[in-house]
């Protein structure tokens, strides 16, 4: 009888002990199907001013109808403000792109310590550095030269632009922009309705988490000749860079007479950059998912400017 009453026992105990894990059970799977997501976000006031602070408190993040709650707001400066800034000047570009390139040069020699910056041309699918990234500024604005002003067999601006992202290596912790300097026309498989490259850019800076920039320079050849190409070639341009957060600058049909205030501006987006976490269900594709995502603010006279999509990683 004693013996039936300590068994009895016994299983009491153990099935409160038992009951007493699934709590935690179920914690640590939801815990586990949930993973912290960052992006780089640009926060501007009125004509490319600086934004008054913003805290976490001013962020609104929604995936869909999901509100997610921001979990981390930080400003890209001070020991955050590393940046590896990629500027890509396509080499069918018009050799007319000579007198602006001293502009080119006064902002790469203008930028903190905290950036460093690499000079590429391209051409033929691919490119071609003339400066690694480097913090000696002077020595990477003397490394910029003329373009070749030439179209190559395989001359895709595209092609080329995701070539350096699929060779650019993730540093932590730091920024990675592309100042893409090119007309946007698709010489290589055209652009009507839509340049098929354009989207596969798109895609790979999404899922790299590169921001794109781009700045508007006349190319060679007969599409130039053709305002029909030339706007298709400007849509481009501005597609990739509102795509991924970027800015897209143009004036016209034609290479800017000065690319200094554009280059003042894209220096105030630089300046005005935040880290943005949030916490959301992961992917369930093994290989992960790019997600739709918008971010919002209440404060008055603030624009938010981010990516349409960022990358969640699977199981």
């Amino acid at each position: 009888m004693h013996k039936v009453g300590y068994i009895s026992r016994a299983l009491l105990i153990f099935a409160a002990v038992l009951a007493s894990l699934f709590p935690t059970h179920a914690q640590d799977q939801a815990s586990s199907s949930n993973v912290q997501v960052t992006t780089v976000v640009t926060a501007l006031g009125p004509k490319y001013t600086a934004p008054p602070a913003l805290g976490k408190q001013d962020i609104n993040v929604t995936e869909g109808k999901q509100k997610r709650e921001v979990s981390n707001w930080v400003p890209a400066q001070g020991d955050k403000a590393a940046l590896q800034l990629a500027i890509v000047i396509d080499d069918a570009d018009s050799q007319d792109l000579a007198t602006q390139l001293s502009d080119l040069k006064n902002f790469i020699s203008s930028q903190p310590a905290s950036t460093a910056i690499g000079v590429f041309y391209a051409s033929n699918g691919t490119v071609q550095p003339v400066s690694q990234f480097s913090t000696d500024h002077e020595a990477v604005a003397k490394s910029v030269r003329i373009p070749l002003g030439y179209t190559g067999a395989y001359s895709s601006i595209y092609l080329s632009v995701m070539s350096l992202i699929k060779g650019w290596p993730v540093t932590a912790g730091a920024r990675r922009e592309i100042l893409l300097i090119a007309d946007g026309i698709d010489r290589f498989r055209g652009d009507y309705p839509i340049s098929p490259d354009v989207d596969s850019t798109v895609i790979n800076a999404q899922k790299a988490g590169v921001m794109i920039h781009t700045l508007f320079a006349t190319g060679v050849g007969r599409p130039t000749r053709n305002s029909f190409r030339l706007n298709l070639g400007q849509s481009n341009l501005a597609k990739i860079a509102d795509a991924t957060g970027g800015e897209a600058f143009f004036q016209g049909f034609f290479t800017p007479v000065s690319y200094a205030p554009f280059l003042q501006q894209l220096d105030m987006v630089l300046k005005n950059q935040y880290w943005l976490t949030w916490a959301t269900e992961r992917a369930k594709k093994p290989k992960g998912e790019l997600r739709p995502f918008k971010v919002r603010t209440e404060q008055h006279g603030v624009d938010i400017s981010a990516a349409d999509k960022i990358f969640v990683p699977g199981p």
